[in-house]
């Protein structure tokens, strides 16, 4: 994804230098920082510059075209970052039950590895819906990520792996017990979330495993 530049500076190809690429990336960082530490309403460009070390809110505005621009390119980064984490740790297995709980396993070892990514996450999606038609497409592509696991569950139920349940009421449990976690994390700092992991895996794991009968 590429943000606008406000101030034209960026050369006639269009491309950046990789000072700016630098540049883009330290404040995406202290933007995932701050959002996580006090929220998505109190982010302010005054509080990232200050937290990037940078001299003026006037260094955010030359390489995003204001915040909504700016938090676009936070929820691509987190995203960036969790599906390189994640998907060849899920990928290392074969059976449908291995990899669910893997996918669980993997969510809340991304926390401890990247402990303010997805509280960002979490706290810019919960505040852009339904506000910022430039944030659509995340909003989107996390429904879609949500429709491929239940797919997957599918694909185990027919395969003979899963229980016959409600894919789409499963992964939206799921998703809930992840992100509750996630917002425990943020108010408990000595939880255990590795801890909690491992238990989410087994709850889910003994909720959609099909029984001999």
């Amino acid at each position: 994804m590429q943000a606008s530049n406000s101030s034209g500076k960026q050369d006639a190809a269009g491309s950046r230098t990789f000072t700016e690429s630098a540049r883009r990336a330290q404040i995406v960082a202290a933007a995932i920082e701050v959002i996580a530490e006090v929220g998505y309403s109190k982010a302010s460009f005054a509080r990232i510059a200050r937290h990037a070390g940078l001299s003026s809110t006037g260094m955010i505005s030359y390489h995003f075209a204001g915040k909504d621009d700016l938090m676009r390119e936070v929820v691509a980064e987190v995203l960036r970052v969790a599906e390189a984490y994640m998907r060849p740790r899920i990928e290392a297995h074969s059976d449908f039950p291995a990899r669910l709980r893997t996918h669980i396993e993997s969510n809340l070892a991304l926390l401890v590895e990247y402990p303010k990514h997805l509280p960002a996450l979490v706290e810019v999606l919960s505040n852009i819906r339904g506000e910022s038609a430039g944030m659509s497409e995340f909003v989107g592509a996390t429904e879609e990520m949500n429709r491929v696991l239940a797919e997957r569950l599918r694909e185990g139920q027919r395969a003979g792996a899963f229980r016959e349940f409600d894919a789409e009421v499963m992964v939206h449990a799921m998703r809930g017990a992840i992100d509750e976690v996630v917002g425990r994390a943020a108010r408990e700092p000595d939880l255990d979330v590795t801890a909690c992991g491992r238990e989410l895996a087994e709850i889910f794991d003994r909720a959609t495993r099909k029984t001999a009968t």
